[in-house]
């Protein structure tokens, strides 16, 4: 199943769904043939690529100076009688006109058919509803997910007779929903509304949940918004690709053995899989090239192992350890990148320690420390291989006393 995960790094808007939609490779020809559909005159779309903090994105330019203004029903109807669209598309973009208009009423203190629409009134806000909904059609996505709501500093109006930030329809929205929210920034201050009512309509709306899930990415697209601060991209991130399936204990039996001997200090990891292969006429490029395949198929670890074969040949077994869901990838490693014609594969679990890392400050500059955890205890650390090594390289310092430097600084934290 193919879905999208929806991630809201400097706010949301419908044009910027509508440019990662783009950035991602929907053709822009499919969004206008839903302009077409829903017979709008006067609208002209184009896109530009623009970067926001040395993010690059693209952002898409609706014009509709020369198209009319539009009443919720109008709106509404406009998309009812687009037979040129999908009854999912045409569907999903009536419920977040819908949501769009039942906020508004609800903060104007009016019925949604009596709603008079300021901002939301022009045609861009047709285009954007449907053509972000029509396009993730026209890219095949199933299901939705979405990232917390970026909503800016709180503020008061900008000018006399104006809303405060956020908008109160955009709360309104979210609050129905039961949407989250990402905290404030410091880095915030100043810049004002960072989610439209529009944006959060559709995300509100078009997503199955709200959480980054596990996937198996294919492509990402970087929608761009008018604003350009100087502390973060005002930008949206569309994730492409397939989510990867929850862990699934085995048996009833298997989970009841993991709860029963795993130790209170140790996580129990299952539904991780053993790939191996005895080769006997594979060269030194070849199985150096393959690990590197299998680390970038998602493989947990990878080794060779000395091994006698037949006809008294020295051999090689090729192993590898991933996580289940992605076995069929590394098997394809396997038999694409080494001589091997068949793959051994064997369910395993694994007690697994909790790790982080940590900065510490040195006599060669900060570097990372990597720590294991046991029942809430530090038990080891050891030093970021790549951070001592380019320390050395450039002091002409030995590698073993760089890293003694960043253990005793980090006893000394």
């Amino acid at each position: 199943m193919k879905s999208a995960f929806i991630q809201s790094i400097g706010g949301a808007s419908g044009d910027m769904l509508l440019g990662a939609l783009l950035d991602a490779g929907l053709p822009i020809d499919a969004v206008r043939e839903a302009i077409a559909a829903l017979r709008i005159n006067g609208v002209d779309i184009t896109t530009a690529t623009e970067t926001r903090c040395e993010v690059r994105g693209t952002r898409a330019l609706v014009d509709v100076s020369a198209a009319p203004r539009y009443s919720p029903q109008q709106m509404l109807d406009a998309v009812a009688g687009a037979a040129g669209l999908s009854e999912r598309t045409r569907h999903s973009a009536a419920a977040v006109l819908n949501a769009l208009f039942a906020a508004e009423a609800r903060v104007h203190g009016n019925e949604p058919d009596q709603i008079h629409l300021h901002e939301l009134g022009t045609a861009d806000t047709l285009v954007d509803v449907v053509g972000v909904v029509h396009g993730l059609e026209k890219l095949g996505v199933e299901r939705v997910y979405a990232a917390p709501l970026v909503l800016g500093e709180p503020g008061g109006p900008r000018r006399p007779g104006g809303y405060s930030n956020p908008a109160p329809a955009t709360l309104e929205i979210i609050a129905v929903a039961g949407a989250p929210v990402a905290p404030e920034r410091q880095f915030h201050a100043g810049v004002g509304e960072l989610t439209t009512p529009t944006g959060a309509a559709l995300i509100t709306t078009l997503a199955d949940e709200f959480r980054q899930p596990a996937m198996i990415l294919d492509r990402i697209g970087v929608g761009v918004g008018g604003k350009d601060p100087a502390a973060f991209p005002n930008v949206l991130r569309l994730w492409l690709g397939e989510v990867v399936p929850a862990p699934v204990i085995a048996s009833e039996a298997r989970q009841s053995r993991a709860e029963q001997t795993t130790p209170p200090f140790a996580r129990w990891q299952d539904n991780v899989v053993l790939l191996e292969t005895n080769l006997d006429n594979a060269t030194g490029e070849q199985l150096g090239f393959a690990m590197e395949r299998l680390f970038e198929a998602g493989a947990f670890d990878v080794w060779h192992t000395p091994i006698q074969m037949k006809k008294n040949r020295p051999g090689i077994l090729l192993s590898a350890l991933g996580p289940a869901a992605l076995e069929s990838r590394l098997a394809e490693v396997f038999l694409r990148d080494t001589p091997t014609l068949g793959v051994r594969v064997r369910p395993v679990g694994r007690y697994v320690a909790d790790r982080d890392t940590v900065t510490v400050e040195t006599e060669y500059g900060p570097m990372r420390l990597k720590r294991k955890w046991l029942g809430g205890e530090v038990v080891s650390t050891a030093p970021e291989y790549e951070d001592v090594a380019a320390a050395a390289r450039e002091t002409g310092v030995g590698w073993s006393a760089v890293s003694e430097a960043v253990t005793e600084s980090e006893a000394k934290d």
